[in-house]
Order: C-alpha cells, then structure tokens, then sequence
C-alpha cells in the first residue's frame, strides 16, 4: 500500500484527494491516513489539507523497497526490487535470488554493504546513508563471451545518470570506473554464471559514492563522491531510478548485436583515457602507450611505444594513467 501511495502522489502535481487513495487502494481513510502516519515518520514531507486531500512537498533522501518502487517505471530494469537495510554483497544477494527464479532485471539494493566485491577480490564496504550498493540480474540470450561488454553498457549508463543528476562533467575510466574531476565516484563488477555456450545468469554490481563526505587516507587521493563534487545532498533513489531508465535502453541497444557498435561513439566520448597516454598492466608484462578508446567489442585500443596496436581485453588487466589514478 505504501508504494501504491507513494506512486499516486508521485503522479500529481495538485492534491490527491483521501477518497482518492480510498477507491483507488479499496481502504478505509483510517488506512490510508495510517500510511501518510508511517511515511511522515521517514522523512517525508507531506500536506494535508482539509477537502484538498495529501501534497507530495518534499522526499528525503531515503532507500526503501518502497521509495524505489514508486520511482521506477521501465519495462523491465528493476522493476522486482529487494531491498535490505544492511546486506554482505548486493551480488550475492542477487545470485540468490536468481538461483531462486527471479526474473531478468531483478533489483537488489542495500542502504549499507558489508562485504562488497571489487576487482580481483577486493572487499567493498559501503557506510550507511551514503552510497549507493545495487546489482542487476540478467538472463541474457546471448554467448558468454559476450557478457563482459555489459559492464561498459553499465557503465555508460552511470556516466549519464551522473551528469543529469548533478550537472557535473563525468567520464569514464575504461572499463569499469566513473570519474569526476579525475577521481573514482562509481565501480562495477560484473559476474556471470555459465555454461561453455550457455549463460544462466549475469549480475551486475554497482557501487556509487553519493553523500560521504571523508574517505580514508589511503583512497583520498583517488575517490570522491558526488556530494563532494557538487555540494549537495544527492538523492540516491533518484540516482538508482535513472540509472535503470539509462540502462535499459543501452542494454536493449546492446542486444540488437550483442557489441558496442550502438554505443561506441558515446562511450568514447566519455571515455578519459581516450587519446592518452596509459600504463597497460598485463601480467605478462606492463606496458605504457596511448588510448585511443574502444572498439565494438569493448576492447581497448593501445598503441605501444614501437607503433604497434594492441587490443586490451578487459579480464585481469588493468590501465591507469602514466602519472596517476588517469
């Protein structure tokens, strides 16, 4: 009820009248007036006026499976939303889940992550009320080496959702980071359960930097969040709503081909280590050349020092920037 409430209000920008919500829900007013109870004591701003009915005046930054629900309106992407308060891994939620019979497009999001994923098995922890920790579960029809491309459709979309919500520049770190103002605002993790040429399930994990307002000494120097950036309170589920809204349209895009050939023009340009100089880190040996951006199967193209190209397959490689994080 409580989502359904939150929607209605969401949809009008006038009163919505009590008998409104009564007919539409099939509820006593004492019901919904309960409801209007719970959601004032969350944060919500709410008017109630005599004979007008309830006012949607302001929402708090808050993540719920109900503030969540009542935003996103695609057509798959995180349209079954889980949410906890408090989880391990938003990834392993979400393999659980999709072991389980969820549905592609499966949603988890936790207000706080415990023992999150990064690359090559480094732990992710995400304090309360100030990130954002989500993954997305998908049943691709497509090969498995073709999953690893879908963590560059991420993120794209991240990218984008970034500058719509706060008007910052961003750019991204190939393959998997979010940058602004040269520092790292957003990860993603992709992993993928699989037969030799069959997926069972992809599942994407995101982590954003939201409204932290100090990192540790030793990541100071290369991450940032978004409140630090812009010098505000972002709302995260308003972050979390565009960024289905983005991927959803990049994914379906991707899948027409199952390349980036769609969104190879667009991901370049955000691309930062586009036209410069890298330090490629192969464990058969480190190299340093330029960026050039990718190709249509997401790979990175570097030409090294003695004029030869080389195409970086994401995997267990790593580039940074000659002098830097980029």
């Amino acid at each position: 009820m409580k989502t359904k409430i939150l929607t209605m209000l969401r949809g009008k920008q006038d009163y919505v009248s009590g008998q409104q919500l009564c007919d539409f829900l099939g509820v006593s007013r004492t019901a919904v007036w309960k409801v209007i109870g719970q959601l004032k004591e969350e944060g919500y701003e709410i008017e109630a006026v005599k004979n007008k009915g309830y006012k949607l005046v302001k929402v708090p930054d808050i993540l719920s499976e109900s503030e969540l629900e009542s935003r996103i309106c695609t057509k798959w992407a995180g349209r079954v939303v889980h949410y906890f308060d408090e989880t391990g891994s938003t990834n392993n939620d979400c393999r659980r889940f999709m072991e389980e019979g969820a549905p592609h497009g499966v949603l988890v999001v936790a207000d706080m992550q415990k023992a999150g994923k990064g690359r090559r098995g480094r732990t992710w922890i995400s304090p309360p009320g100030t990130v954002i920790a989500m993954s997305i579960g998908l049943r691709p029809d497509f090969l498995p080496d073709q999953a690893s491309r879908l963590t560059l459709v991420m993120a794209l979309a991240v990218c984008k959702t970034v500058e719509d919500t706060t008007g910052l520049a961003a750019g991204i770190k190939w393959p998997n980071d979010i940058v602004v103002n040269r520092k790292k605002v957003c990860g993603i993790l992709t992993e993928m359960s699989a037969e030799r040429d069959y997926i069972d399930n992809v599942i994407i994990g995101v982590g954003i930097n939201v409204n932290q307002t100090d990192f540790d000494e030793e990541i100071a120097k290369t991450a940032t969040s978004l409140r630090l950036e812009c010098g505000c309170v972002q709302n995260r589920a308003s972050i979390v709503q565009k960024v289905m809204d983005y991927f959803e349209v990049y994914y379906e895009e991707f899948v027409k081909t199952c390349d980036l050939s769609a969104i190879m023009k667009e991901y370049n340009e955000k691309l930062v280590n586009r036209d410069a100089q890298v330090r490629v880190l192969d464990p058969k040996g480190a190299f340093d050349g330029v960026a050039h951006g990718i190709n249509d199967a997401g790979e990175l193209i570097v030409t090294k020092e003695d004029g030869s190209d080389v195409a970086v397959y994401a995997g267990e490689i790593s580039v940074r920037g000659i002098y830097g994080y980029v």
